[in-house]
């Protein structure tokens, strides 16, 4: 009887560890993001400066969503492109607003500062707007179109020569096929 309930056991564990053993050999950063092309979780964001944004404030403009920190390289190779995009569109019906997750105030504050950027900053300081937008790792950047809706999605960082044209493209309610993968990829 023992040996048999042994191989009962096995015949019942052995599929369930072969399934956990598979999803531990698959990368976060190749499952498609399900949001594209639906609309943008709301959200609130409390300013470096003081001031509280929410996503509706926003409504009417293209966004570009940049979620970093201070402490990830990627994000520290792409902050001035993100600085450079930010002044050609500026003056534009588009706005940039960057979200700092898992970090200290101060740190976030002084990598604004070391890289002289301008747009708009907070901190997601309770994580759930990083979850709500399955975010798996940063640099992660989403383009949302005026009327509220994901229209692309870059997993690790982007160069402002693409920022500039997804963005471009969210104005226009043109949603992406797929998401974009950055040449130096996110750290999670």
């Amino acid at each position: 009887m023992p040996v048999r309930r042994l191989i009962i056991t096995l015949l019942i564990i052995a599929p369930l560890l072969a399934l956990l053993a598979y999803g531990f050999t698959r990368d976060a950063k190749y499952i498609k993001s399900p949001l594209l092309a639906k609309p943008a979780t709301p959200f609130n964001v409390m300013l470096y400066d003081g001031k509280k944004v929410t996503l509706e404030d926003f409504r009417g403009k293209a966004v570009f969503l940049n979620f970093w920190a201070s402490w990830c390289e990627p994000c520290r190779a792409e902050a001035k492109d993100l600085e450079a995009a930010w002044q050609k569109v500026k003056d534009k019906d588009m706005i940039f607003l960057g979200v700092a997750l898992q970090d200290l105030d101060d740190n976030a504050k002084a990598f604004l500062q070391e890289y002289q950027i301008t747009y708009p900053n907070g901190r997601d300081e309770a994580g759930k707007i990083g979850v709500d937008y399955g975010t798996w790792g940063i640099p992660e950047s989403f383009f949302i179109d005026p009327q509220g809706r994901i229209t692309y999605k870059h997993v690790g960082g982007i160069r402002a020569a693409l920022v500039l044209t997804k963005l471009e493209e969210a104005a226009k309610g043109i949603a992406s096929a797929q998401e974009g993968r950055g040449d130096y990829q996110g750290v999670r």
